[in-house]
């Protein structure tokens, strides 16, 4: 199990490694316009998990729309301080 804090370091990482081999690279790599687009994606399954799949399947999809918000605030060279100071 991890904890927000400690994939947004594991993701940094790899961005800052740029391993040709890494999803979380590409996706970062492709900008903040296809991050947008997954976002919203994820967005959308989020809502229909919550209202037909239940709260394992939620989890899930909340899970992946939280890993594509933080590829989103790599894209934009925003830190987990940047995010915490508006919460």
């Amino acid at each position: 199990m991890k904890r927000f804090e400690e994939l947004f370091a594991e993701l940094q990482e790899k961005v800052d490694r740029q391993d040709p081999e890494s999803g979380t690279v590409k996706a970062v790599n492709a900008g903040s316009h296809a991050i947008g687009k997954k976002i919203l994606e994820e967005a959308g399954e989020v809502w229909m998990a919550s209202q037909h799949e239940g709260r394992q399947r939620t989890a899930e999809e909340i899970s992946q729309l939280l890993y594509h918000v933080q590829c989103m605030m790599i894209a934009c060279d925003l830190d987990l301080d940047d995010i915490y100071k508006h919460l």
